[in-house]
């Protein structure tokens, strides 16, 4: 399984008739087992970004390639559950077909069992972005989508919530683009580190991580840190 990126351009034309462009030239691709993180300023054009490698918007110039028949999962800013489903319909409504025992597991690391039965107006933000990740796992997507999953969370939530994530990727060959601002979530979690301009968005660096996430120590991710700030600083 392979995604393959290439966005020439992307405008968007306002009321007034003047062009607007939201994302100049950038090409990357992921390998399946493999996660890529997207940091970039807000209003960069990374949600414009995600939009089109979801096939949710064709007007713009490029290709995105990936196997017709991947299965996709997304979890997005708002978890967008239902409010009228409780936490196990929700996920059962985007995965019909995921079994038992597959659901058991997921509600396990995501620490939802004693969830299953309530309703979404009864959640914390933190248990409802968990159900949001446990909806995406379900389908077993071979591209997973992840839009700032830990967002608007205290760093203690944040850090277990992480680490699920964490747990939940390495358990399958799931290729993954991550969205986040944090650059600790991002050490953590990415294989490939793609820094965003301003608007039009496009690559100015690429960074990959060569010590496996399961060997990052808070001793290797301190060094990662020191040295990626360091790069940072050589570019500017």
């Amino acid at each position: 399984m392979r995604l393959e990126v290439e966005i020439t351009g992307k405008t968007f034309r306002r009321t007034a008739g003047e062009t607007h462009e939201v994302l100049a030239p950038l090409k990357f691709a992921l390998q399946s087992g493999e996660v890529g993180v997207l940091i970039g300023p807000s209003g960069c054009g990374k949600s414009t970004m995600l939009r089109i490698i979801l096939g949710l918007d064709h007007d713009f110039a490029g290709r995105i390639l990936r196997p017709p028949e991947a299965r996709v999962g997304m979890v997005f800013q708002e978890p967008r559950l239902l409010p009228w489903r409780s936490v196990e319909q929700n996920v059962r409504l985007a995965a019909p077909g995921v079994s038992d025992a597959k659901l058991s597991e997921l509600f396990r690391i995501l620490e939802l069992d004693a969830h299953r039965s309530h309703f979404p107006g009864e959640l914390s933000l933190g248990l409802a972005r968990r159900v949001a990740l446990a909806r995406a796992f379900a389908v077993e997507p071979d591209l997973l989508v992840l839009d700032e999953p830990l967002a608007s969370l205290d760093d203690a939530l944040a850090g277990r919530l992480r680490d699920e994530i964490a747990t939940l990727v390495a358990s399958s060959s799931v290729m993954t683009l991550l969205v986040t601002h944090s650059i600790d979530d991002a050490i953590r979690l990415g294989d490939r580190l793609f820094f965003l301009s301003a608007r039009p968005a496009r690559i100015v660096q690429e960074v990959p991580i060569a010590v496996p996430r399961a060997e990052r120590t808070e001793t290797e991710l301190g060094r990662i840190k020191a040295e990626l700030a360091a790069v940072q600083l050589e570019s500017k």
